[in-house]
């Protein structure tokens, strides 16, 4: 077997490094895995290991090489962590798709990947072939996974007839080369493929950070973690593995974010450390006030992805019975990882005047550096001025798959720019205003948001949506779909101006496979026109 230096940062050695280290994790899913559903839902650290190496050379009879790419497109689940653990184990590089991304898109980022191979799940290709969506040419293989179905096209092949291949050696990348690649949100249209190496995504500082013990931020040997996350994003690879590296009693793969599924499985299990998304935690507020038991064990709290709001951060520290919980959070990209964060604890939220929301207000990890500039000019602009944020970070992504010249469009030398605005304040503090592509001229649509969710105590979701030539329109997600005119007024109490309320179902609100709201789908439903304010040249 090809033996890498710091072989934990690559996924197709990093199951087999568990076992022979210590192999005390248990990792516990929410259902049985469609690689093999015979496995049942709990998997210690050798089953782990073998699994990744019967689907390497499952892979392999199906026709992967070392070199090629293989995309992997299925329901969330952990497993699908493994399949592209097993492609990364003979060097083949896996591209994730979510199951999520609309059909007629599938193809057009297929086609952007050539892959040698096509890992697919059964209810997403029945799908297809049901909408008469060809997701890949006639010639390229598709593996499936998941349940048996008639419906499926010609050249789809089970994943059961590979098995029981010969088993085949251990040939990963080196840790400097490509080794996964993940997509972003695509919020504003079809998702970039964002290459990591070993050394990108796994090695770099902010993952490397979470496998030190650092008091009350990271996980410790007797935690029970669980996450209810897009196991195809990056984030999926980046909390596997530094989860692995500590070593904690059990991790808990959570698949459905639904509550009515989620309160089971904490119930079971009562982690002590509980992450997924800030919208995802938005949707389990009903549980911390419902049933504050299921988190009165958790300790520590984590969310990335996007900025999270007061009152779900309130609510859950709340929800606690131990003494000192603490949530940490971080603003992240999928081409640069974690950028910014911040430790909240229950003094914070709960002493502080409800009216407004300071969480925007953030600093940076070691080694990483931020400017703000002119979105025009590109030079420095003076502390207090909003402007575009650029980072430097050893952790940026090697490219985007298919589009080198959209990357390099991002980088000024050592600067990435993150297409986010910001002010900064002075002594390294920053204040987070918008994505420069929703942006409102004089205002902060997640200090607004923030805000009118500490006012509405029924509101599950708020959306502030920028309108060229007249005021911001507020969508509003009540838990009953209905706000009273006297409600509203209340809440807008000395807030900036704003056109009257839309009150939209939370389930007809457009969002990604990491469950960020489509604002401009969700303009172009509302008005009719997907245009914004912002300029949109850094998405």
């Amino acid at each position: 077997m090809t033996r890498l230096k710091y072989s934990h940062i690559n996924i197709g050695l990093l199951f087999d490094w568990h076992a022979d280290r210590t192999g005390q994790t248990i990792v516990h899913v929410d259902r049985p895995a469609d690689i093999a559903p015979d496995l049942g839902t709990a998997f210690d650290a050798n089953t782990l290991a073998a699994t990744v190496r019967d689907l390497a050379s499952a892979l392999y009879a199906a026709g992967a090489r070392h070199g090629d790419k293989v995309v992997i497109v299925k329901d969330n689940h952990f497993d699908s962590v493994l399949v592209a653990a097993g492609a990364a184990r003979i060097g083949a590089l896996p591209v994730m798709i979510s199951p999520f991304v609309p059909l007629p898109m599938l193809p057009v980022m297929i086609a952007k990947a050539a892959p040698r191979l096509v890992i697919a799940g059964t209810t997403l290709l029945a799908a297809a072939v049901a909408a008469s969506v060809e997701l890949a040419p006639a010639e390229t293989p598709i593996v499936t996974v998941g349940e048996p179905r008639d419906d499926l096209p010609d050249n789809a092949v089970p994943l059961d007839e590979f098995r029981g291949a010969a088993a085949v050696s251990a040939r990963p990348n080196a840790n400097a080369e490509p080794m996964i690649v993940t997509h972003t949100s695509g919020t504003t249209g079809v998702p970039k493929f964002v290459v990591h190496s070993a050394d990108t995504a796994i090695h770099s500082l902010p993952p490397r950070l979470e496998r030190f013990p650092l008091p009350f931020m990271t996980s410790r040997r007797d935690d029970i973690v669980a996450a209810a996350i897009p196991f195809f994003h990056i984030r999926a690879f980046l909390w596997t593995a530094s989860q692995l590296a500590v070593g904690p009693r059990a991790m808990v793969a959570l698949s459905d974010p639904a509550p009515t599924e989620v309160a089971k499985a904490l119930a079971a299990f009562r982690p002590t450390h509980v992450e997924t998304l800030p919208n995802v935690f938005q949707l389990w507020e009903e549980l911390a006030d419902r049933q504050p038991e299921l988190f009165a064990r958790t300790r520590l709290f984590t969310s990335t992805f996007d900025a999270v709001h007061t009152r779900t951060v309130r609510k859950f520290l709340n929800a606690s019975q131990r003494r000192f919980p603490v949530w940490a959070w971080a603003l992240a990209q999928s081409e640069i990882h974690a950028m910014v964060g911040g430790i909240v604890t229950r003094p914070m939220v709960n002493g502080r005047r409800r009216e407004r929301s300071d969480l925007t207000t953030v600093g940076f990890p070691p080694m990483v550096r931020a400017r703000v500039v002119d979105p025009v000019t590109g030079q420095k602009v003076p502390h207090g001025t909003a402007g575009l944020l650029m980072i430097s970070a050893k952790g940026r992504c090697l490219t985007y798959l298919g589009e080198d010249e959209r990357h390099r469009s991002k980088v000024d030398g050592k600067w990435w720019n993150s297409g986010d605005m910001a002010i900064s304040l002075g002594f390294g503090r920053y204040r987070m205003v918008d994505r420069e592509v929703d942006m409102i001229p004089g205002m902060s649509c997640i200090e607004l948001e923030s805000t009118l969710l500490d006012r509405l105590a029924n509101a599950t979701e708020i959306v502030v949506l920028a309108i060229p030539g007249n005021l911001p329109l507020p969508v509003v997600c009540m838990r009953d779909d209905r706000l009273e005119p006297a409600e509203w007024t209340a809440a807008t109490h000395g807030l900036p101006a704003m056109q009257q309320p839309r009150v939209v179902p939370w389930d007809q609100v457009p969002r990604t496979g990491t469950w960020k709201v489509q604002r401009a789908e969700l303009r172009a439903r509302l008005v009719g026109t997907a245009a914004g304010i912002g300029s949109g040249n850094w998405i």
